[in-house]
């Protein structure tokens, strides 16, 4: 990977895990949502379960209670709205279920070693962060690390005192890398909030569409669309990526090196994230 001498370079790439590095479609959080759910009699489709992923996972439960169906499902099924009592019996299940399931859905996404080869022999230092806890995060960091994946810094989300959208758990790999400055830094994400996440951290935000929850399907799935789906899929991707404030938006995080050289062309004009 060729890069510019100058001063003004990235240095540092924070990465998402499920959808970015692992789990092609990020499914395993999905699934554990829609067992945990099930368990206490209550239906949820794969859509909704996905609509506040990036969150921490006892957050992203809280705004499943919080839809309408689902307040209303809990309310007929158990006599009472979901309150913080349900919300911490669920969570402490909905951990136990995502931990035996994490193993299942721990492969690189294609083009990962590679490119992160390419960006080392460029002097970047790799980060990551995600919405798992440290225990989740501790299963899915050892499966990668068999694989030949091994970052340089992990901050899991029970380790900041506010994740995500906030720029906390961001700002602490970014030290954790020794950055000099967030300018420096990409965050790399498939969810809006990892998005807002890094734009909030004052970073370079490149979102991810084809691996990632937007699209949301496994891999031989997409791979098997037509071409005019798999398209239409992605642009709408790309546009919700876009919405939350991604800076570029790439296929997989096998496209990021070319990227992250767009970004070291405009810090060399000057740009700022």
């Amino acid at each position: 990977m060729n890069r510019t001498t100058a001063r003004d370079r990235i240095t540092c790439v924070i990465l998402d895990w499920a959808g970015t590095i692992v789990d092609f479609g990020c499914r395993a959080p999905v699934s554990a949502f829609i067992t945990t759910l099930s368990e206490a009699g209550i239906m949820i489709g794969e859509a909704a379960a996905r609509g506040p992923m990036g969150l921490e996972k006892r957050a992203h439960l809280r705004e499943l209670l919080a839809l309408p169906d689902i307040a209303a499902q809990w309310t007929r099924r158990h006599g009472t709205p979901p309150d913080d009592a349900a919300l911490d019996r669920l969570f402490e299940r909905f951990r136990v279920v995502q931990r035996d399931g994490l193993a299942d859905h721990a492969d690189l996404i294609p083009g990962l070693l590679p490119a992160i080869a390419a960006l080392r022999a460029g002097g970047i230092r790799i980060g990551s962060n995600s919405g798992y806890d440290r225990s989740m995060i501790d299963i899915v960091a050892s499966a990668a690390a068999k694989a030949g994946f091994i970052p340089d810094a992990i901050t899991a989300s029970d380790e900041v005192a506010r994740s995500r959208p906030f720029p906390d758990i961001a700002w602490h790999v970014a030290t954790t890398l020794g950055a000099a400055a967030a300018r420096f830094c990409v965050k790399v994400d498939d969810t809006p909030v990892g998005i807002a996440e890094g734009v909030n951290a004052g970073m370079w935000s490149i979102g991810i569409t084809d691996s990632g929850n937007e699209i949301g399907l496994a891999r031989d799935a997409w791979e098997a669309l037509a071409p005019d789906e798999a398209a239409s899929r992605r642009h709408k991707a790309d546009a919700a990526l876009s919405a939350a404030g991604a800076h570029l938006v790439i296929n997989t995080i096998a496209d990021l090196p070319a990227a992250i050289q767009i970004l070291d062309a405009q810090l060399a004009t000057g740009a700022r994230p």
